[in-house]
Protein backbone atom coordinates (compact mmCIF):
# COMPACT_ATOMS: atom_id res chain seq x y z
CA UNK A 1 0.00 0.00 0.00
CA UNK A 2 1.14 3.43 -0.85
CA UNK A 3 0.76 6.13 2.03
CA UNK A 4 -2.12 7.88 -0.29
CA UNK A 5 -4.45 4.53 0.23
CA UNK A 6 -3.27 4.55 3.59
CA UNK A 7 -4.07 8.20 3.97
CA UNK A 8 -7.69 7.30 2.80
CA UNK A 9 -8.19 4.10 5.47
CA UNK A 10 -7.70 7.62 8.07
CA UNK A 11 -10.84 7.29 10.12
CA UNK A 12 -10.85 3.67 10.71
CA UNK A 13 -7.09 3.44 10.71
CA UNK A 14 -7.14 6.23 13.68
CA UNK A 15 -9.54 4.15 15.65
CA UNK A 16 -8.04 1.71 15.69
CA UNK A 17 -4.53 2.88 17.03
CA UNK A 18 -6.89 4.73 19.22
CA UNK A 19 -8.26 1.37 20.95
CA UNK A 20 -4.79 0.95 21.98
CA UNK A 21 -4.62 4.08 24.03
CA UNK A 22 -4.53 2.67 27.40
CA UNK A 23 -1.64 0.72 27.01
CA UNK A 24 0.27 4.28 26.85
CA UNK A 25 0.82 6.08 30.11
CA UNK A 26 1.32 9.68 28.25
CA UNK A 27 -0.91 10.97 25.76
CA UNK A 28 2.30 12.28 23.37
CA UNK A 29 3.60 8.93 22.99
CA UNK A 30 0.48 7.32 21.28
CA UNK A 31 0.35 9.93 18.43
CA UNK A 32 4.15 7.83 18.03
CA UNK A 33 1.95 4.51 17.40
CA UNK A 34 0.19 5.93 14.24
CA UNK A 35 3.69 6.90 13.13
CA UNK A 36 5.18 4.22 13.20
CA UNK A 37 2.83 1.62 11.84
CA UNK A 38 2.17 3.87 8.93
CA UNK A 39 5.51 3.88 8.17
CA UNK A 40 5.46 -0.09 8.58
CA UNK A 41 2.50 -0.27 5.95
CA UNK A 42 3.87 1.96 3.47
CA UNK A 43 5.84 1.62 0.51
CA UNK A 44 8.61 2.92 1.94
CA UNK A 45 11.96 0.77 0.51
CA UNK A 46 13.60 0.97 3.69
CA UNK A 47 11.26 0.67 7.48
CA UNK A 48 13.80 1.58 9.79
CA UNK A 49 12.95 3.99 12.14
CA UNK A 50 14.59 6.96 10.29
CA UNK A 51 12.72 6.92 6.72
CA UNK A 52 9.85 6.26 8.72
CA UNK A 53 10.43 9.04 10.78
CA UNK A 54 11.23 11.48 8.27
CA UNK A 55 8.31 10.31 6.08
CA UNK A 56 5.73 10.94 8.70
CA UNK A 57 7.18 14.31 9.67
CA UNK A 58 8.55 13.51 13.18
CA UNK A 59 11.88 13.99 14.01
CA UNK A 60 14.48 10.94 14.21
CA UNK A 61 15.11 11.14 17.75
CA UNK A 62 11.26 11.10 18.79
CA UNK A 63 10.61 7.91 17.18
CA UNK A 64 13.92 6.27 18.36
CA UNK A 65 13.05 7.45 22.07
CA UNK A 66 9.69 6.15 21.31
CA UNK A 67 10.55 2.80 20.51
CA UNK A 68 13.30 2.64 22.73
CA UNK A 69 12.89 4.44 26.17
CA UNK A 70 9.24 5.61 26.44
CA UNK A 71 6.99 3.62 28.61
CA UNK A 72 4.11 1.61 27.05
CA UNK A 73 2.74 -2.07 28.14
CA UNK A 74 3.80 -4.34 25.42
CA UNK A 75 1.97 -7.28 27.06
CA UNK A 76 -1.13 -5.00 27.32
CA UNK A 77 -0.70 -4.16 23.43
CA UNK A 78 0.00 -8.22 22.72
CA UNK A 79 -2.89 -9.63 25.21
CA UNK A 80 -5.71 -7.27 23.38
CA UNK A 81 -4.71 -7.59 20.11
CA UNK A 82 -4.99 -11.00 20.45
CA UNK A 83 -8.51 -11.09 21.83
CA UNK A 84 -9.04 -8.95 18.99
CA UNK A 85 -8.04 -11.44 16.51
CA UNK A 86 -10.36 -13.91 18.23
CA UNK A 87 -13.36 -11.62 18.25
CA UNK A 88 -13.05 -10.41 14.82
CA UNK A 89 -11.16 -13.43 12.93
CA UNK A 90 -11.74 -17.20 14.48
CA UNK A 91 -14.69 -19.43 15.22
CA UNK A 92 -16.52 -19.20 18.62
CA UNK A 93 -16.17 -22.25 20.63
CA UNK A 94 -18.43 -25.07 19.61
CA UNK A 95 -18.36 -23.85 15.87
CA UNK A 96 -18.55 -26.71 13.78
CA UNK A 97 -15.81 -26.42 11.63
CA UNK A 98 -15.46 -27.79 7.87
CA UNK A 99 -11.69 -26.74 7.47
CA UNK A 100 -8.90 -28.42 9.52
CA UNK A 101 -9.54 -25.57 12.49
CA UNK A 102 -6.91 -22.76 13.50
CA UNK A 103 -3.46 -23.74 12.87
CA UNK A 104 -0.87 -22.43 14.62
CA UNK A 105 2.44 -21.75 13.00
CA UNK A 106 6.18 -21.68 15.35
CA UNK A 107 9.23 -21.04 13.86
CA UNK A 108 12.46 -18.78 14.52
CA UNK A 109 13.91 -16.25 12.20
CA UNK A 110 17.30 -14.82 12.15
CA UNK A 111 18.51 -11.37 11.23
CA UNK A 112 21.59 -10.02 10.05
CA UNK A 113 22.75 -7.44 12.16
CA UNK A 114 26.12 -5.56 12.35
CA UNK A 115 27.97 -4.76 15.42
CA UNK A 116 27.90 -5.94 18.62
CA UNK A 117 25.11 -3.74 20.76
CA UNK A 118 21.42 -5.04 19.43
CA UNK A 119 20.22 -7.06 22.06
CA UNK A 120 20.61 -10.89 21.34
CA UNK A 121 23.24 -10.33 18.76
CA UNK A 122 26.20 -12.71 18.08
CA UNK A 123 27.30 -15.17 15.84
CA UNK A 124 25.04 -18.01 15.17
CA UNK A 125 22.74 -19.47 12.38
CA UNK A 126 21.18 -16.79 10.53
CA UNK A 127 18.65 -18.52 8.97
CA UNK A 128 18.14 -15.72 6.51
CA UNK A 129 21.53 -16.18 4.96
CA UNK A 130 21.99 -19.78 5.72
CA UNK A 131 25.07 -19.45 7.46
CA UNK A 132 27.08 -18.93 10.60
CA UNK A 133 26.56 -15.15 10.79
CA UNK A 134 26.05 -11.94 13.17
CA UNK A 135 22.64 -12.02 13.73
CA UNK A 136 19.80 -12.06 16.52
CA UNK A 137 17.52 -14.82 16.71
CA UNK A 138 13.75 -14.37 17.51
CA UNK A 139 10.66 -16.88 17.69
CA UNK A 140 7.29 -16.72 16.42
CA UNK A 141 4.07 -17.83 16.59
CA UNK A 142 1.17 -17.27 13.80
CA UNK A 143 -2.31 -18.26 13.54
CA UNK A 144 -3.85 -19.54 10.38
CA UNK A 145 -7.81 -20.31 10.29
CA UNK A 146 -9.26 -20.39 6.58
CA UNK A 147 -7.46 -17.27 4.23
CA UNK A 148 -7.06 -15.63 7.70
CA UNK A 149 -3.56 -15.66 9.09
CA UNK A 150 -1.48 -13.42 10.93
CA UNK A 151 1.57 -13.46 13.56
CA UNK A 152 0.17 -13.04 17.20
CA UNK A 153 3.50 -13.20 19.42
CA UNK A 154 6.92 -13.18 19.25
CA UNK A 155 10.46 -12.88 21.88
CA UNK A 156 13.72 -12.80 21.58
CA UNK A 157 16.20 -15.63 22.09
CA UNK A 158 18.78 -14.35 24.49
CA UNK A 159 22.17 -16.13 24.11
CA UNK A 160 23.15 -18.06 27.22
CA UNK A 161 27.13 -17.25 27.32
CA UNK A 162 27.89 -13.81 25.11
CA UNK A 163 24.43 -11.96 27.03
CA UNK A 164 22.52 -13.71 29.68
CA UNK A 165 25.75 -14.32 31.74
CA UNK A 166 26.85 -10.78 31.23
CA UNK A 167 23.95 -8.26 32.98
CA UNK A 168 25.57 -5.11 32.28
CA UNK A 169 25.83 -6.00 28.75
CA UNK A 170 22.26 -6.48 29.65
CA UNK A 171 21.76 -3.39 31.40
CA UNK A 172 23.37 -1.51 28.48
CA UNK A 173 21.06 -2.54 25.72
CA UNK A 174 18.13 -1.99 27.92
CA UNK A 175 17.80 -5.72 28.44
CA UNK A 176 15.46 -6.07 31.68
CA UNK A 177 16.63 -8.33 34.87
CA UNK A 178 14.20 -11.01 34.20
CA UNK A 179 14.55 -11.70 30.62
CA UNK A 180 17.08 -14.55 30.66
CA UNK A 181 18.15 -17.47 27.91
CA UNK A 182 15.92 -19.94 27.53
CA UNK A 183 15.85 -22.48 24.80
CA UNK A 184 13.69 -21.86 21.83
CA UNK A 185 11.46 -24.34 22.16
CA UNK A 186 10.46 -23.01 26.46
CA UNK A 187 10.37 -19.76 24.63
CA UNK A 188 7.95 -21.29 21.92
CA UNK A 189 5.80 -22.99 24.39
CA UNK A 190 5.07 -19.64 26.44
CA UNK A 191 3.43 -17.72 22.90
CA UNK A 192 1.15 -20.93 23.12
CA UNK A 193 0.19 -19.93 26.33
CA UNK A 194 0.01 -16.97 26.01
CA UNK A 195 -2.38 -17.34 23.31
CA UNK A 196 -4.60 -19.76 24.66
CA UNK A 197 -5.16 -17.85 27.39
CA UNK A 198 -6.32 -15.08 25.50
CA UNK A 199 -9.12 -17.19 24.09
CA UNK A 200 -6.59 -18.89 20.94
CA UNK A 201 -7.41 -22.82 20.99
CA UNK A 202 -5.25 -24.32 18.12
CA UNK A 203 -6.37 -28.11 16.06
CA UNK A 204 -2.91 -28.22 15.44
CA UNK A 205 0.71 -27.00 14.85
CA UNK A 206 2.28 -28.39 11.86
CA UNK A 207 6.18 -29.15 11.67
CA UNK A 208 7.63 -25.61 10.17
CA UNK A 209 10.38 -27.31 8.36
CA UNK A 210 8.74 -29.96 6.55
CA UNK A 211 6.98 -29.11 2.91
CA UNK A 212 4.61 -32.22 2.72
CA UNK A 213 0.79 -31.59 2.34
CA UNK A 214 -1.38 -32.03 3.77
CA UNK A 215 -0.91 -31.07 7.28
CA UNK A 216 1.71 -33.54 8.03
CA UNK A 217 2.57 -33.90 11.81
CA UNK A 218 2.55 -31.97 14.91
CA UNK A 219 6.52 -30.93 15.74
CA UNK A 220 5.28 -29.12 18.87
CA UNK A 221 2.78 -31.43 20.90
CA UNK A 222 -0.01 -29.02 22.08
CA UNK A 223 -0.69 -29.27 25.81
CA UNK A 224 -3.11 -29.20 28.13
CA UNK A 225 -4.79 -25.24 29.57
CA UNK A 226 -1.87 -23.74 31.55
CA UNK A 227 -2.97 -24.32 35.03
CA UNK A 228 -4.49 -21.26 37.02
CA UNK A 229 -1.82 -19.28 38.97
CA UNK A 230 -3.95 -20.06 42.12
CA UNK A 231 -4.70 -22.90 41.33
CA UNK A 232 -3.53 -26.09 43.70
CA UNK A 233 -2.21 -29.54 43.10
CA UNK A 234 -4.34 -32.29 44.75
Amino acid sequence: MTAEQIAELGPAFTTYCESFARCFPRRETRGHLRTYARGLMSDLPRKSVEPIALAGGVAVRTLQEFLTHHAWDHARMRDQLQRRIVRDHLPPPGHRLDGPGVIGLIDEMGTPKKGDKTPGVQRQYCGRTGKIDNCIVTVHLGCQYGEFKTLIDSDLFLPKDSWNADRERCRDAYIPDDVVYRPKSQIALELYRRAVANGIHFARIPDPHTTRSPIPHTRYPIPGPPKSPTARSV
